[in-house]
């Protein structure tokens, strides 16, 4: 936790390791004078800001040769002095010039700190802040420019309109409270009921929009199910191409869930190798078995495998019921349909399934276009406000039940300052979306998942 912002702080903002070039990043009032003192070159108080510059770092001998660049306050992204040296990417250099600043006094950035610098002087919402932790975590174009449009305030700026026009009808209730021997009424309880209905609209659609905000953030999970040797691995194996999975003819290799994620048309997909599904006496391989029933229940799409060239149409039923009674999305996907019966294929034809071979990678193609047919995801374009934070979820929610509870004191006549309590709840949970109203405890949390260098 955080005890100053008067301090200057360093981190490394590129990945740890060998690489042609490394980013350092310094915040705080002394930033650049601390600089200057290691740094043989021009003299960094006196230049403009955002100017790059050439130098070496180092007080007696050179560590590397560098690139510096001047941020001043506030035109930085912390709006305090800052500096980025751009060094060459060794551990030994990198560790070195960070060493070289701690010795002037600075110290080592936490987690996210930059950003929370950003946040605590006034650069961005915390709304904002959390979408620039999602921006780099970015794994698809969806998911980018759902983080790009929040980041850039879209969502922000209609919280915010919301507050207002909250805040304004609980002065007036608030004022009738002051005067409440007199019996005057200067919130009008007809345009109050007209404003929350219209509030109450727009929250729904924000909370609907998680549903599909999640899915572009987080990916979809996807489970690869069925009974032992039914091809669950070698699938997972031809939808990576590589061999993530060990595969063999031995029932119960697999014995834990095995993940990897791959982008289907913009979609992330979370596949996940299971255990097969059977009774066993193997204790380890009954854990397995109980581990894919767990993963299971959480998917939000199962493809279920079925070893056509063993499985009879009985056991495909009684297997099918068993899926189907977890109520989840699932795929039919009929396996080794090369070693398959002609009389089973007939009689199986209709019943919607994929029929593929996972060793030959036959109809993958159609696999995959299944799979997408079960995720209706909309292409995010700019200035669209999709909700992809479980916090800003949840405090949605409860604002929403808040302003249920002031309609409902409504139609029950309730006195003004029971009113006024449940719009004050409102607020509460609105202003904590967009960081009007904080904690320690609630910023450390959330700074906390940020990377040292952001």
């Amino acid at each position: 936790m955080l005890t100053t912002v008067n301090d200057t702080i360093i981190a490394l903002t590129t990945p740890q390791g060998v690489s042609a070039l490394a980013v350092i990043r310094l915040s705080g009032v002394d930033a650049i004078k601390i600089t200057d003192k290691v740094f043989v070159g021009k003299k960094l108080e006196t230049q403009p800001t955002h100017t790059v510059h050439f130098g070496t770092i180092g007080i007696d001998n050179p560590i590397d040769e560098v690139l510096v660049t001047v941020f001043k306050e506030p035109n930085s992204f912390t709006k305090e002095n800052s500096i980025e040296i751009s060094c060459h990417g060794s551990p030994v250099i990198v560790r070195e010039i960070i060493k070289l600043f701690l010795q002037q006094g600075v110290r080592l950035a936490e987690p996210g700190e930059f950003t929370r610098r950003a946040f605590l002087n006034g650069r961005f919402d915390l709304a904002q802040a959390e979408a620039v932790a999602d921006l780099i975590h970015a794994e698809t174009d969806n998911a980018r420019q759902a983080a790009l449009n929040q980041m850039r305030g879209g969502f922000s700026k209609e919280i915010k309109h919301l507050r207002e026009e909250l805040i304004h009808f609980a002065s007036l209730i608030e004022l009738e409270l002051d005067f409440g021997e007199e019996d005057v009424e200067f919130a009008g309880r007809s345009d109050l009921r007209n404003l929350i209905l219209k509030i109450q609209s727009y929250l729904a659609r924000l909370i609907s929009s998680f549903e599909q905000g999640n899915v572009i953030k987080n990916g979809i999970p996807t489970v690869i199910a069925g009974k032992p040797n039914a091809g669950k691995s070698t699938l997972l194996n031809a939808l990576l191409n590589e061999e993530r999975a060990i595969v063999s003819d031995i029932p119960g290799t697999t014995r834990d869930v095995i993940e990897d994620e791959m982008i289907l048309d913009g979609v992330a997909f979370r596949f996940m190798d299971t255990a097969g599904l059977r009774d066993t006496s193997d204790t380890i391989e009954a854990i397995g078995v109980s581990r894919t029933r767990e993963s299971m229940k959480k998917a939000a799409l199962i493809l279920y495998l079925f070893d056509l060239a063993s499985t009879t149409q009985t056991e495909i039923e009684a297997e099918e019921a068993e899926v189907k009674a977890l109520g989840i999305p699932y795929i039919k996907v009929g396996n080794k349909v090369d070693a398959a019966s002609p009389a089973l294929l007939d009689k199986i034809e209709n019943q919607d399934f994929v029929f593929i071979s996972a060793a030959s990678k036959k109809n993958l193609d159609i696999l995959k276009e299944a799979i997408l047919n079960q995720v209706k995801i909309s292409t995010v374009k700019q200035g669209d406000v999709l909700v992809t934070n479980l916090r800003h979820f949840q405090k949605l929610t409860e604002t929403h039940d808040a302003l249920t509870r002031v309609l409902n004191g409504l139609d029950t006549g309730i006195t003004g300052d029971f009113l006024a309590m449940d719009i004050r709840q409102s607020l509460h949970h609105l202003g904590e979306i967009t960081g009007q109203i904080t904690s320690e405890d609630l910023l450390a949390n959330i700074f906390s998942k940020f990377c040292i260098g952001k």
